[in-house]
């Protein structure tokens, strides 16, 4: 059991890096378009709805580190039930119709732990998003008025 443990920390770890690496990657695409600042409703829209996609993608990438995981130790018997599981639990839905052996079903929380870090981290980098555009439209606004 203890080597379980010491696996999920495994986990969580690559998680955490896969998702920081993830995350500095698009800041940084996101800091080269900076330079051309949506003001328009469609690019906006366009430009959240790409974030929104990039973020699901990780955590996807994210739900496949555990999943195959899960195949490597046969835990779960197939991909479907692997990643199904996984993302069940990595999201904190917890169905309960799958379910892991006794030595292994500590991983399980420890997945919905780190799933609910990751998926908070991912909510306060899209809040400071929007925020910045609606900062940068005040700022827009502002300086019209000034003129």
């Amino acid at each position: 059991m203890p080597s379980n443990i010491l696996f999920a920390w495994g986990l969580a770890a690559s998680t955490v890096i896969v998702h920081a690496v993830g995350i500095a990657l698009m800041l940084r695409a996101l800091n080269r378009w900076a330079r051309t600042y949506p003001t328009i409703l469609w690019a906006i829209s366009w430009r959240l709805v790409w974030v929104a996609c990039y973020l699901l993608l990780l955590h996807l990438a994210e739900i496949s580190i555990w999943a195959a995981f899960y195949l490597w130790q046969k835990c779960l018997p197939d991909l479907e039930t692997a990643l199904y599981f996984s993302g069940v639990t990595y999201a904190t839905i917890g169905y309960g119709e799958v379910v892991m052996a006794k030595p292994w079903r500590l991983l399980a929380p420890i997945e919905g732990l780190t799933g609910i870090l990751m998926c908070g981290l991912s909510t306060g980098i899209f809040f400071a998003m929007v925020n910045h555009i609606y900062q940068m439209a005040h700022t827009e606004t502002n300086d019209d008025h000034k003129s």
